[in-house]
């Protein structure tokens, strides 16, 4: 799964790589934690490409009410079309969700060791995600997910599930809203090339959410 990411690059090198019309502010975040606002990138009903804040945890629009929560924060790229949830959302309410890297823990004999993953040439990555606009006569929830898929094969050994990264060149396709064939957008949905990514260990500071600050990145030392 992915429960945990950081950005912390400014908003404003997101504007020329996805083609942005309209940019939520951001501000530094080291530990994104399930629950909170999230910047997504998404093409809205004027056909314009928006960096939005959305919830991170999916509220499918036929959910009767909120009070179970936002539980469904990841989405698996191999049941996107069987699952009610996801079904619609995957054919035409699909986003990006920028990140400068995430974390994923590792199983030890008796505790997990976080690490932290990050592209190679440090440029921000995209995860791919799916957004739901719920509301309930005034109320208006707007979520998303992330889509994760099988790890690749330098990160099996941390966890058996990364999320998708999507290259820059199928920015287009996948944020395309007339873009709906199952086929076509399930194809983009595999793991990202292991040689484009490092992983290290991380300080287990980073499995308290309010520990938001870029000590979370410190490299542990072998």
């Amino acid at each position: 799964m992915c429960g945990r990411y950081m950005l912390a690059t400014p908003h404003e090198r997101f504007i020329a790589r996805s083609r942005l019309q309209h940019a939520a502010e951001l501000v530094p975040r080291y530990d994104i934690a399930p629950s909170e606002s999230v910047a997504a990138i998404r093409e809205n009903v004027n056909q314009e490409r928006e960096l939005a804040l959305l919830c991170w945890g999916l509220v499918p629009s036929t959910t009767k009410d909120t009070k179970n929560g936002y539980h469904m924060i990841n989405a698996r790229a191999e049941t996107l079309s069987q699952r009610p949830a996801f079904r619609a959302a995957f054919v035409h309410r699909r986003c990006l969700i920028p990140a400068d890297g995430f974390y994923e823990w590792q199983q030890t004999n008796d505790s997990k060791q976080p690490y932290f993953i990050r592209a190679r040439d440090e440029n921000p990555l995209a995860f791919v995600g799916l957004w739901e606009r719920w509301q309930r006569g005034q109320q208006v929830i707007e979520s998303c997910t992330i889509i994760t898929t099988s790890a690749n094969e330098s990160l099996v050994p941390i966890r058996h599930r990364m999320p998708v990264i999507l290259p820059e060149d199928t920015y287009d396709l996948w944020l395309d809203p007339s873009s709906q064939d199952p086929g076509t957008l399930q194809a983009l949905l595999l793991p990202y090339d292991a040689k484009k990514l490092v992983a290290y260990s991380v300080s287990k500071r980073v499995n308290q959410p309010k520990n938001d600050d870029a000590e979370c990145l410190r490299q542990l030392q072998a």
